[in-house]
């Protein structure tokens, strides 16, 4: 699907890499982003969760990406939708633009590539952005400390088996857990990802389960109170 439709907006996706997916649409509108918020979505692709961040509120939004067809679509992503004085799309790695920016935002938000040192597919431009050859934990971590403002949060999606290793580098860091949302597909599949909250102040914990589907093709009530104000199965009359 070259194009997907939202609510209040549409995403072209021809060239980039990584297509629009439930898991990255539910991360996306479960973002905490308060209004009025200067948001940065690092390794942005076509700028969805950029739009999404749009939509939610943020007046501000800045959407790196390193790759070349990526960039451009979220450039015209952003130009098509009802929030382009709002949307800036930067071609550049992050770790240069975290050095050379001298900005800070209130909300950092990431779908990283989180596979190491090893390779399923033969596609290039897939290749870079599921694998963090480019961007390793560390260098993503010291990227959001550089760009975060001292009271902002650093919101990420990361596969379950990657959680306890970023959220040890984090910590090093001084990046707390704050919160932690598990995602799984149905109710007797385990979670598969999850979706992290980290901050600079140390507080409790809060962990939740969120199951996205009810059974096949229904969500479940827990995921349409997020997913309601964007997918256009929602849309009411």
């Amino acid at each position: 699907m070259s194009i997907f439709r939202f609510q209040q907006f549409s995403v072209i996706q021809r060239q980039s890499a990584m297509k629009v997916c439930t898991d990255a649409v539910l991360f996306g509108a479960m973002a905490p982003v308060s209004r009025g918020d200067r948001v940065l979505d690092i390794g942005a692709g076509t700028g969805v969760l950029s739009l999404m961040a749009a939509q939610l509120g943020a007046t501000q939004v800045t959407a790196v990406e390193l790759t070349r067809p990526g960039y451009e679509e979220a450039r015209l992503n952003f130009a098509n939708s009802p929030w382009a004085d709002q949307l800036e799309a930067v071609h550049q790695d992050i770790q240069g633009f975290a050095r050379s920016s001298g900005r800070e935002y209130d909300l950092i938000i990431c779908n990283p590539p989180f596979f190491e040192n090893h390779s399923k597919t033969t596609d290039a431009l897939r290749k870079l952005a599921r694998h963090n050859d480019e961007l390793p934990f560390a260098e993503l971590i010291n990227s959001a400390d550089q760009l975060l403002a001292s009271q902002g949060l650093f919101y990420l999606l990361l596969p379950m088996h990657a959680v306890d290793k970023f959220v040890e580098a984090a910590l090093v860091a001084g990046f707390y857990l704050s919160h932690q949302t598990d995602f799984r597909g149905y109710f007797h599949n385990n979670a598969k990802v999850s979706a992290l909250t980290f901050s600079r102040t140390v507080s409790v914990l809060v962990g939740s389960l969120i199951t996205i589907y009810e059974s096949h093709r229904v969500y479940s009530k827990a995921s349409e109170v997020y997913l309601s104000p964007f997918l256009l199965r929602f849309t009411k009359d």
